[in-house]
């Protein structure tokens, strides 16, 4: 497979004196900078054939590149929805990322939220094909779109096949935020979203591929509907920068050969040696959470399970109170899961952390204005101990995971304080009062 980005950035690097943008004309200050062009002569058109190469990996309709991240994709992929049923509602599992609510916010969309039956974090969301059917036939008329995040933070996998044919039922697109699992497609078996009926998804290749940081996908898949590939370049555009990166492009065009050879491969044999982990972890006492191929989630104090790792030269992904987990890929150094394995040794006894006696409170909190208004007005900064009563102004969230307490626009209420505080959020931006409202 060629790579015509990276073919041409490596021959322009010994070309032309540049007597145009960017300004560190070629110079190394970190080394790249050769490398690090903007649109000249001969770029035309180069982007275009890197991203079909990339379509073809990935059986899509239709794949464009972002060096915006999955930010921009989410943004696209919602502005794409709306076009084609203006003023339609867009059903979200409430596990969906902070990018998700701006994205919302900037299209003008206020979310039916998608609630679990039960949670054990904000990072996951449970939704079962007969709850959605239900939240699809009570709505007054055809929704735009239904968005989902899978995989989870935690490596959740939604029923991607069963919820797509509930929406297939309904005539609404399945939109899958699936920013952590680029590599699912590479699996023996795919887990890709695009070939289990999503419409629409966004990959984060820099997440689980091996691409620079800001490097993504949009997939449109072959059966959507032909207005979302017709439309998705102006989409990308209005919510893109108009100077993206081509260090970043030339790292998912470099990717397209990467996986185009021995990747599927590479992916398979790291994902074995990491189900060969588990098993010995949980031998070991250790609690063991079912996730993607790629992902080790360890449940108990997840703090101190992070503390362990660093000690031993390790730094995982993320970590709560209750959950560690660590990321890998096929380019991890050999060895590393049985470097793992040493360093975390035997479980504790008792376990590092009991599971919850009980699961954590929704916090379903009352809508006062929408999130564009809450986003837009002015706002307060106050320890979140005070701010029982008070409408969010912000996405009240540690980063990772980036998922929300609460939604801008709602009230916090008790149970919302409960997360907050549980989550180590101290600090919340609240609409600031004004004379004769109540916020």
């Amino acid at each position: 497979m060629t790579a015509p980005i990276w073919d041409f950035v490596q021959r322009y690097a010994d070309g032309p004196a540049r007597l145009h943008m960017p300004g560190h004309k070629g110079k190394a200050i970190l080394g790249c900078e050769a490398y690090d062009i903007t649109e000249v002569a001969g770029t035309e058109g180069l982007i275009e054939d890197s991203e079909a190469n990339a379509a073809a990996l990935f059986g899509s309709g239709k794949t464009l590149f972002s060096a915006g991240g999955s930010s921009q994709c989410i943004r696209a992929m919602l502005h794409l929805a709306l076009m084609a049923r203006p003023g339609g509602a867009v059903l979200a599992g409430r596990n969906a990322h902070r990018a998700f609510v701006s994205a919302a916010a900037l299209c003008g969309i206020d979310p039916v939220w998608l609630w679990p039956e039960r949670r054990e974090s904000l990072c996951a969301c449970e939704i079962r094909p007969e709850h959605l059917e239900d939240a699809l036939r009570r709505l007054p008329e055809r929704a735009a779109a239904v968005y989902i995040t899978s995989p989870g933070y935690l490596g959740n996998l939604a029923d991607i096949p069963a919820l797509s044919e509930v929406c297939r039922k309904y005539g609404v697109p399945l939109l899958v935020d699936n920013a952590h699992g680029a590599y699912l497609k590479f699996l023996p078996r795919s887990l890709h979203p695009l070939d289990q009926g999503a419409a629409m998804c966004c990959d984060s290749a820099h997440k689980t591929l091996p691409v620079l940081t800001g490097g993504a996908y949009l997939h449109i898949a072959r059966g959507a509907p032909a207005a979302f590939a017709e439309n998705a370049a102006r989409a990308m555009a209005l919510f893109g920068s108009t100077s993206p990166s081509w260090l970043i492009l030339a790292s998912l065009d470099r990717c397209n050969v990467r996986l185009a050879g021995d990747y599927p491969a590479r992916v398979a044999r790291t994902a074995e040696r990491l189900d060969t982990l588990r098993a010995l972890l949980r031998g070991r006492g250790w609690q063991v959470q079912t996730s993607d191929p790629l992902r080790l989630t360890l449940r108990g104090d997840g703090f101190g399970i992070a503390a362990l790792l660093r000690r031993g030269g390790v730094e995982p992904e993320y970590a709560d109170r209750d959950f560690c987990v660590l990321m890998a890929t096929p380019e991890n150094p050999p060895g590393i899961e049985g470097y793992l394995a040493a360093v975390l040794g035997t479980a504790p006894a008792p376990p590092p952390a009991p599971p919850p006696a009980s699961p954590l409170p929704l916090a379903r909190c009352e809508r006062v204005c929408s999130l564009r208004e809450a986003l837009s007005a002015p706002a307060e900064t106050l320890p979140a101990r005070e701010a029982l009563g008070r409408v969010a102004a912000s996405v009240p969230a540690v980063c990772p995971p980036a998922i929300p307490v609460a939604m801008p626009g709602e009230r916090l209420g008790p149970e919302a304080l409960a997360l907050l505080d549980y989550y180590g959020v101290e600090r919340v931006e609240v609409l600031r009062p004004t004379q004769g409202d109540n916020m």
